[in-house]
């Protein structure tokens, strides 16, 4: 799907050289997948303390479990 943005040139020239990437279109597109990642990562994140779990699951044992 063809889309034009003005997107700022400083930011694609950085984006550019640290990703070493040779098209605006590669820069992008990494920088899209990154920031999915990284939303996702923070839904992960606040499940943190939301589960509860059992005191005397032992891990350890289940290890040896087949």
């Amino acid at each position: 799907m063809p889309t034009n943005l003005a997107i700022d040139d400083k930011l694609i020239r950085e984006a550019l050289k640290l990703g070493k990437h040779k098209t605006k279109k590669a820069a992008v597109t990494e920088a899209l997948v990154e920031y999915i990642q990284r939303r996702k990562q923070y839904k992960i994140v606040e499940l943190f303390n939301s589960i509860d779990y059992d005191e005397d699951y032992n891990y350890k044992k289940q290890r040896k479990v087949k």
